[in-house]
């Protein structure tokens, strides 16, 4: 496998955007079909458009296969992964993973990365947790909001935060 991740550009947007709207909308489907966009289009583009939000395509054999975004802070270090995403036509071939330790490889500064994933997402929950090293450290829900969110509705009541705090043995 030829894998390699990328800067993403503006001609990727309407490959890579569609893709990922619709790898997370499969999955959150998979686990109650009543679910519909849960990740709209306007949250990928808020993401990207960040002051610093930077944008990967993965690629395997010239094709974009997944891709991530991040907020780097070059100030703290404290770095977060908003979205991380495999197109579902090439998921179960270690394509989360190769995009995560890229990441990992190309922010060699980072002492600490943050994201969050639903709570019913036992597939993302298991990657961050036993494959990628992070920690659950708060669950948002209901009775203890996520204040970093202006509104408050249900498609930010019941999240995980994970963390993962880098040192000198990683």
């Amino acid at each position: 496998m030829d894998f390699k991740l990328m800067p993403l550009n503006e001609k990727d947007l309407p490959i890579f955007v569609p893709a990922m709207k619709d790898s997370f909308n499969q999955a959150a489907q998979v686990q109650d079909s009543s679910l519909e966009d849960v990740l709209l289009t306007e949250d990928i583009y808020a993401s990207l458009t960040c002051d610093n939000a930077h944008g990967f395509k993965a690629v395997v054999d010239h094709e974009i296969v997944g891709g991530a975004i991040v907020q780097i802070d070059d100030q703290t270090h404290h770095n977060h992964l908003d979205f991380l995403y495999v197109d579902t036509a090439h998921q179960n071939k270690g394509i989360g993973y190769k995009i995560w330790t890229a990441l990992e490889q190309k922010y060699p500064q980072t002492v600490l990365w943050e994201t969050c994933t639903p709570y019913f997402d036992k597939r993302n929950i298991h990657f961050y947790i036993n494959r990628c090293g992070f920690a659950a450290v708060e669950f948002y829900n209901q009775s203890h909001l996520d204040l970093n969110y202006e509104t408050q509705d249900d498609t930010n009541n019941e999240m995980f935060r994970f963390e993962k705090r880098i040192t000198l043995d990683d």
